[in-house]
């Protein structure tokens, strides 16, 4: 894999750099695909500041419950595109007695009620329903989900947090600064063994760590893409998420054609191809012919290897891994390094799943693997979950699952649980390996507060078949023989048919929502005040902060329908202390606000030259990079739901995180990189006239930090921020926005 850091043009499918008579490169970007579908979608008229309205929208069933009552409490009264409910992640029905059917109940009563599409639990994944049912050549989908990625179908996928499905719903727009396009020019032809994730896990490697194609769009082109079928291409692009990329777009072709011939849907097809001279910002060369079997070791997907290298230096690796985890979580005793053994690297767990792992040919290959083999009946364990019951269907019908049955795989329904720690936790200091999605710290369920921990590394679904067949003993698919029987994929909609409920179009207004009683309203969240005074309740010095760490995965998914309850969770796997300091900023606020202001925090006020009367006091969170990761917006809703008014950074890891904070009236504070920040939980940031300053547009804002040795001055920025971001921020979240327009 290669990187070109300046421009590049496509000419005769061939990227080539600028020469004489090349048109200039803001004229030739309109040549891309990701442009002749980003200007198809956008309203406004700025070429540089696009206002984009998406074709459909897609949620599950953690984060629907609140983007509809976010939506109705906004005025919206029915859905004016088609809107996708999944239950794939709440699907286990297992946790909090009712709840979680209860958040179902309210989907299906909303989709009729509003006009929406409701998909039953353990149907499909989020991502496998779009594909097979939503995706569309040239169309735009929006989800709640940071996985939404559907370009190797020529559909562009933005993932975002709910707030912004929620503008869709209103019928505004999703405002972002038009993009960079970075080409991936793909060449050559994956050898036998090597599967999407290799792919994608080389590509995340690449590229992650220094933002190369941060918020950036990743576009597919080469001759290379020919020789990969679609399954293959939906595998690596889905996880171009974990690159931190904006979103993806693919060539299309006639095997994309088929696709869509296969699923019923010919109409949807459009042949796509960068137009001649089309310009790119930067440039990826992708050899697939170069590409090894890979795994990518806790705690990042960039954070990968052959798995060859890894298994010839497996114990110096996992010591490295084991001594900064102990730094990390000092309560739990771990031990990975025994992992390398005489024998090789003994691995406990292995999961194909979700909308990476459990599509067809993944399957269909890794029972070829298996066939005749036997996983064996001591500590490792396999379990496969279809992305769909569509793919289910076929792989009971073909033979394909009794093969993965008799050598001993336990084949369970559609289900995202073991992306994100709802589904088969490992046993403690368990190494699973996983076709999944993402391996950050506890994803996989485990509680490091109560000594528990376990560690997740991803590999391709081949490889897992090839260690499975070995006995868990590590081992790259590359390194046995085995053959794949053809079998082609045969699409059966009969049970989407038959139990999908297609409302578009067709809203019911005196359908009643069914509200089970863990489904409740926001509570009251107040406007910006004239001056801010921020407590540091966290100061989180690690290089990245995830989604995951801001509010767990997991064990709080049945509460996301509650947002008092689920922000009793808010930072519980990193700053234990979190939310006990934050609610005693908020009890001081309260007193504030009926006039009985602590000496204390008045004495900083009125010191400074504010008053009381006219100052919010409020929890803050610094952290280096925080929000890589998920598009769950409860990382920034449950902050506010506890008092926070700002977080304080140097830079947002993604812009859905940066976006979940400005809807929900959190200040997207940046300091300048390099900034020295030696300050701790307990001190003081005052930030005068700020109300002032975003209703001028300022960015630049002074503030004085007070510790117990005195008084430093501190400069805050709030850098790109919209008229409309600007307005939010001042009205204290979306929702008060809303209300506050409807009134005007």
């Amino acid at each position: 894999m290669k990187r070109t850091e300046h421009g590049v043009y496509l000419k005769n499918g061939k990227p080539v750099a600028a020469v004489a008579g090349m048109p200039a490169p803001d004229a030739a970007r309109e040549g891309t695909i990701a442009y002749r579908i980003l200007r198809a979608h956008n309203v406004g008229d700025e070429p540089k500041k696009l206002r984009l309205r998406f074709d459909a929208l897609v949620s599950h069933d953690i984060t629907y419950v609140g983007i509809i009552q976010t939506a109705r409490a906004s005025g919206m009264t029915k859905f004016p595109l088609p809107y996708a409910m999944t239950n794939c992640h709440n699907s286990l029905c297992a946790v909090g007695g009712t709840i979680n059917e209860d958040d179902h109940v309210f989907g299906l009563s909303a989709a009729k009620k509003y006009g929406g599409i409701f998909v039953p639990p353990n149907l499909s994944v989020i991502h496998m329903y779009a594909r097979e049912a939503l995706a569309t050549c040239g169309n735009m989908i929006l989800g709640s989900d940071s996985h939404t990625r559907y370009g190797a179908l020529g559909t562009m996928g933005f993932g975002e947090g709910g707030a912004e499905l929620v503008k869709q719903l209103l019928q505004n727009t999703y405002d972002v600064d038009a993009p960079e396009v970075v080409l991936v020019h793909v060449t050559g032809k994956p050898k036998k063994g090597v599967g999407p994730h290799d792919v994608a896990l080389a590509l995340v490697k690449e590229v992650f760590k220094d933002g190369f194609v941060k918020n950036k769009v990743l576009e597919f082109a080469g001759e290379g893409i020919k020789n990969l079928s679609i399954d293959f291409r939906n595998g690596i692009d889905v996880m171009t998420t974990e690159t931190s990329c904006l979103s993806s777009i693919w060539q299309t072709d006639e095997v994309v054609e088929e696709y869509y011939r296969v699923h019923g849907r010919p109409f949807a097809y459009e042949p796509m191809v960068p137009a001649e001279n089309a310009y790119y910002d930067s440039m990826i060369e992708l050899d697939l012919s170069e590409i090894e079997c890979m795994i990518a070791l806790p705690f990042h997907p960039s954070n990968a290897y052959t798995i060859h290298e890894f298994n010839r230096n497996a114990k110096e690796i996992l010591k490295q891994l084991e001594d900064e985890a102990k730094k990390t979580y000092p309560k739990c005793n771990i031990q990975l390094a025994d992992k390398a053994t005489d024998k090789g690297v003994l691995v406990d767990q292995g999961v194909i799943a979700g909308c990476a792992g459990g599509l067809y040919e993944n399957l269909v290959e890794a029972a070829s693997i298996l066939n005749g083999g036997t996983i064996g009946n001591d500590y490792f364990n396999l379990s496969v979950y279809p992305g769909s019951q569509p793919v289910g269907l076929a792989l009971a019908k073909n033979g394909t699952m009794a093969e993965l049955m008799d050598a001993g795989a336990i084949v369970k329904p559609a289900f995202c649980g073991p992306c994100f720690g709802a589904g088969d936790v490992p046993a403690n200091n368990g190494l699973s390996i996983r076709h999944t999605t993402r391996n950050f710290p506890n994803r996989e369920g485990s509680k490091p507060k109560d000594g528990q921990i376990s560690f997740v590394a991803l590999m391709d679904a081949r490889s897992i078949a090839a260690t499975a067949k070995n006995g868990g003993v590590l081992t790259a698919a590359t390194d046995i023989e085995y053959e794949v029987e053809d079998k082609p994929y045969n699409y059966d909609p009969t049970c989407y048919e038959k139990r999908v409920y297609q409302g578009f179009a067709k809203e019911e207004p005196q359908e009643q929502l069914r509200l089970g009683p863990n489904i409740t309203d926001w509570p009251k969240m107040p406007a910006l005040s004239e001056n801010l005074l921020l407590k540091l309740t966290a100061v989180i010095n690690d290089e990245v902060t995830t989604t995951d760490e801001l509010i767990p995965s997991g064990e709080t998914s049945s509460y996301r329908s509650n947002p008092v309850k689920l922000s009793e969770f808010t930072l519980s796997r990193r700053v234990p202390g979190y939310v006990k300091d934050a609610k005693q900023v908020q009890a001081i606020e309260r007193l504030r606000g009926e006039g009985d202001c602590p000496e204390l925090e008045r004495g900083i006020i009125e010191k400074n030259g504010g008053k009381v009367e006219d100052t919010i006091i409020a929890p803050v969170l610094f952290a280096k990079r925080p929000g890589d990761g998920s598009a769950r917006e409860q990382a920034a809703s449950c902050q506010k739901v506890l008092g926070s008014f700002a977080n304080i950074c140097y830079e947002y890891c993604t812009k859905r995180y940066r976006s979940n904070c400005i809807n929900w009236g959190i200040l997207p504070f940046t300091i300048e990189n390099g900034t020295p920040f030696p300050y701790e939980s307990g001190d003081y940031v005052y930030v005068p006239q700020i109300r002032a300053a975003i209703e001028e547009g300022r960015e630049k804002i002074p503030a004085v930090v007070i510790t117990k040795d005195g008084e430093q001055p501190l400069t805050l920025w709030l850098k790109n921020l919209t008229e409309t971001d600007r307005k939010i921020l001042m009205d204290g979240c979306l929702m008060n926005y809303y209300a506050r327009e409807k009134q005007a």
